[in-house]
């Protein structure tokens, strides 16, 4: 990895690896967009988001035929929202998947991590999209009621970028 791309992947950890849940947007064999509300389990050092799911969901087949994908993070309380496009690889490492086991997957696949419908999604970002806000809740809360009442646009610190990788 260059320095450049590591810088990058630093900027998108730095954006979502606090952020847990996303929707995911896949396209469907019939060709429409469905977004599934899927948890993030981390961020490896390539910028690699990682995602469990099972061999029987439908995100599942759909990144099989279409590995385009989005995934969407927002933070609304903080007024931080990111947009990650990437590639989606399917992923049946057994050793990987009882590496990255914790208690909240097996709430949603009780038999283990021996389940063999329990597989891995990666999603290799080609580049992300951030809006985001340095006020304080009230002060956006006051910015845009001021707009509101004077016509005008809020008056507020947001920063909207993007992030090449």
């Amino acid at each position: 990895m260059t320095s450049t791309n590591s810088t990058q992947v630093a900027a998108l950890k730095d954006k979502i690896d606090a952020l847990r849940f996303a929707m995911f947007t896949t396209t469907s064999a019939d060709g429409h967009l469905l977004s599934h509300p899927m948890t993030k389990q981390e961020i490896d050092a390539e910028g690699g988001i990682w995602f469990y799911t099972s061999t029987n969901a439908e995100l599942w087949e759909n990144i099989g035929a279409q590995p385009e994908v989005n995934i969407s993070f927002a933070q609304p309380d903080d007024s931080l929202y990111v947009s990650v496009s990437g590639v989606a690889q399917r992923v049946v490492d057994r050793a990987r998947i009882k590496e990255m086991w914790n208690p909240m997957v097996q709430a949603w696949f009780p038999a283990g991590p021996d389940d063999p419908h329990v597989v891995l999604v990666r999603v290799d970002p080609h580049g992300a999209e951030f809006w985001d806000s340095n006020d304080s809740k009230m002060v956006r809360f006051f910015a845009m009621a001021k707009a509101a009442v004077t016509g005008s646009t809020p008056d507020m610190d947001n920063q909207h970028g993007t992030i090449a990788l």
